[in-house]
């Protein structure tokens, strides 16, 4: 289980001085100094650029919107796209929904800013691994509910809903299966369902006993006709997030609205995030590569 004290290491000084076009700890939300985000953008070029909103992992209890993670996203700065990553309310601030409320904030934000940053508004999409996976999927599957959006957190007239998703190994398929998923792989610890676990901090209770809370915390429920497409990156030996998640996602997704809205891609042999493999440029333009479709930017 991941612990409390747990720290990712910050993006180092040499990328940040590589990147000419940023702006560092931008307020979207005054309720909380955890409500802040960064705004890269291309070096070249004058837009109006499509817009990345990365959403960082960390158990929904650790992480930065500037963590070292962000450094296979910031790739996309060279291919036109702006990053906009945020920090959010984790679970220590704050319980479920309000990480959901936080995110489709920082979409409004990047509507209500397109002029200023010279985004386009009309093309957008959420990307996040792990507890950001499940937030962007959440972005993903809500769209139009007014359930999870807090519209007095600003931007009320713009829309919150995003154009395409980028899901690394989230725990989307519902956290009471969690353990029973990690005990069938034999890969890692079936904690999920412990008072202290990631999952029973987010909701404020354990699991097992708040089994309504859970279901409405499950993205699988929400899935609806007119959801973005969804690319869906999990390691087969994924021993955090057990990768029956990410299938069950996908499948419901299929199931719903065809094959036509998700790709879905498991890596045999490969674990959690945070692990070198999703560094690596060939998982990335895997991403890119799908964006420039779903999106239509013209290279």
């Amino acid at each position: 289980m991941e612990t409390l004290d747990q720290k990712i290491p910050l993006l180092s000084q040499e990328i940040l001085d590589r990147i000419p076009n940023k702006f560092l700890d931008i307020p979207y939300c005054n309720d909380s100094a955890n409500q802040i985000l960064d705004i890269y953008l291309p070096s070249e070029g004058n837009g109006p650029f499509p817009v990345i909103a990365h959403f960082h992992g960390g158990a929904f209890i650790f992480g930065t919107q500037r963590d070292e993670n962000l450094e296979p996203v910031l790739r996309a700065l060279d291919r036109g796209y702006a990053v906009v990553s945020a920090q959010y309310r984790m679970s220590d601030e704050a319980k479920f929904p309000a990480l959901i409320y936080d995110a489709k904030t920082v979409i409004r934000f990047i509507r209500a800013h397109s002029d200023h940053y010279n985004f386009d508004s009309s093309r957008i999409a959420a990307w996040g691994p792990s507890a950001g996976g499940y937030i962007v999927t959440m972005l993903g599957v809500t769209g139009n509910n007014p359930a999870f959006e807090d519209l007095d957190a600003g931007y009320a007239e713009y829309s919150s809903d995003v154009q395409a998703v980028v899901n690394w190994c989230g725990p989307c398929g519902n956290f009471l299966l969690m353990d029973e998923d990690i005990r069938i792989n034999g890969i890692g610890e079936a904690d999920h369902s412990d008072p202290l676990s990631p999952e029973s901090r987010l909701l404020g209770n354990p699991i097992t006993e708040v089994p309504e809370l859970t279901d409405l915390s499950t993205p699988l429920k929400y899935i609806h006709n007119n959801v973005p497409p969804f690319i869906i990156h999990h390691g087969a030996s994924d021993g955090t997030v057990p990768v029956q998640q990410s299938i069950r996602l996908a499948n419901a997704i299929r199931r719903k609205v065809g094959s036509r809205k998700v790709v879905f891609e498991c890596f045999e042999g490969k674990g959690h995030h945070g692990e070198p493999w999703f560094d690596e440029p060939w998982l990335s333009d895997k991403v890119f590569q799908f964006l420039d479709r779903v999106l239509e930017v013209k290279k």
